[in-house]
């Protein structure tokens, strides 16, 4: 039976409501959070984070960066906590400037607990000086997603050492991998030019890159787009559960040494604190950050073409079943695909006519995966497969863009257009609330 949606716009004021791309909604579904960008880059030249009330629209200011400048610091992609209400999101380098200005490697995840607005919390350690730090990171942390439980955090990360290091050695890269950061204060010498920062949590990479894979083989030079698997772990096929995992995009070098990416799963231990024998959490001058002791790092997909269409974020079940990704079918329409952590057949979860357009998420009891296509927000039934268009066809600039997010209790969709207001445009929230 078709589920019934009614739209409407909840945001109005003459400036950008740009939602990430998941987890916007707070614990008990009553406000959303946002950035105020007015497009889809542009977080060094953002300052603020607001969140609006569902019901009635009120908005209420979280954080405004100091001294913010076309240089930065900037900030975006926010995201609630499921267990807590306070939100997160990417903070460049405070001290952002003509010569130094937000980066990849210059920005970190910051924490608002919403009674305590304009406090900011600092999650994640940074430290650019020798000797480094265990615990803390050496550049810049990005596009954050808490676990299913909220207790842990899951991102993307680039190595400031290693970016300065390829300016004068042209064998080092600086590559993107994954990180997490488990609850456990880290505290990183003051440098007194705000380049590094204590930290609440304990960071560590997650995610092997290198910069010259093999051709074949299932080494990568780029991690990326990750998600948690399930809201507590999955099962392994001799019956045992791993309990915290993450799977995320690898780009491997196929036989003729093309890039492709293909599904990868990295299994964490409870424990990141330890390194691996000889290795450096840190990192050190030289070398960029070790996996801690007990990681596994695992590709489960072996395709032809890869993962393909718009940037995502991989998405599971919540019983940790199903991996869902993007990627062409044998028309060339970009559909959703799905595989399970332990590896095996890829099925495909949508057979539409048209190509997504955006980012995938999953519904809170697994049963849809939402999107925008074809100028719509559209949901699938991830085990029937019938696709049903909650919005109509819209040909204009002000069509749905971006991704279509779920409350936590599944019964309303969240989802940006961009409205025109005198001669100006602005990104505008809208819901889709189920009747």
């Amino acid at each position: 039976m078709p589920m019934r949606f009614t739209e409407t716009q909840l945001t109005h004021d003459p400036h950008g409501h740009f939602l990430n791309s998941t987890q916007v909604f707070s614990p008990d579904d009553e406000w959303i959070v946002y950035d105020t960008r007015n497009d889809d880059g542009g977080i060094g030249v953002t300052g603020s984070i607001e969140m609006v009330n569902v019901q009635t629209g009120k908005i209420q200011p979280l954080y405004h960066t100091q001294h913010q400048t076309k240089y930065g610091p900037g900030v975006g992609a926010a995201t609630f906590s499921p267990a807590d209400p306070a939100v997160l999101f990417i903070h460049g380098i405070r001290n952002a400037n003509e010569e130094h200005p937000y980066g990849f490697t210059r920005r970190t995840g910051v924490a608002i607990h919403t009674a305590n607005p304009f406090e900011p919390v600092f999650m994640d350690a940074r430290n650019i000086t020798p000797p480094f730090t265990p615990g803390a990171l050496r550049g810049g942390t990005h596009a954050h997603t808490w676990s299913g439980d909220g207790k842990w955090i899951s991102f993307t990360y680039n190595d400031y050492i290693m970016e300065q290091l390829s300016k004068t050695d042209t064998a080092v890269k600086d590559l993107r991998t994954i990180a997490v950061m488990m609850p456990g204060k880290v505290t990183v010498p003051d440098d007194g030019a705000m380049e590094n920062n204590n930290g609440e949590y304990f960071s560590a990479v997650v995610a092997k890159v290198t910069e010259n894979p093999e051709p074949g083989s299932d080494e990568i030079d780029k991690a990326f787009d990750e998600g948690w698997i399930g809201s507590k772990g999955y099962q392994k096929t001799d019956g045992s559960r791993q309990h915290r995992a993450v799977a995320f995009q690898g780009n491997v070098r196929n036989e003729k040494n093309e890039t492709i990416a293909e599904i990868f799963v990295t299994d964490i231990p409870d424990d990141i604190t330890k390194a691996s024998p000889g290795g450096h959490l840190e990192g050190t001058a030289y070398t960029r950050p070790d996996l801690p002791a007990g990681v596994v790092q695992r590709r489960i997909t072996y395709t032809q073409q890869g993962v393909q269409g718009p940037r995502h974020w991989l998405r599971t079940t919540p019983d940790g079943t199903l991996i869902l990704f993007m990627a062409k079918d044998p028309k060339g329409v970009i559909q959703v695909f799905g595989v399970s952590p332990n590896g095996g057949a890829i099925s495909q979860v949508t057979f539409n006519d048209f190509s997504i357009q955006g980012p995938i998420n999953i519904s809170p009891d697994g049963n849809y995966v939402s999107y925008i296509a074809d100028n719509s927000v559209f949901i699938t039934g991830i085990k029937t497969h019938a696709s049903e268009r909650l919005t109509p066809r819209d040909i204009t600039e002000e069509a749905p863009f971006g991704a279509a997010i779920w409350s936590n209790n599944g019964r309303i969709l969240a989802f940006n257009r961009r409205v025109k207001k005198e001669e100006e445009k602005y990104v505008q929230l809208f819901l889709l609330k189920q009747q």
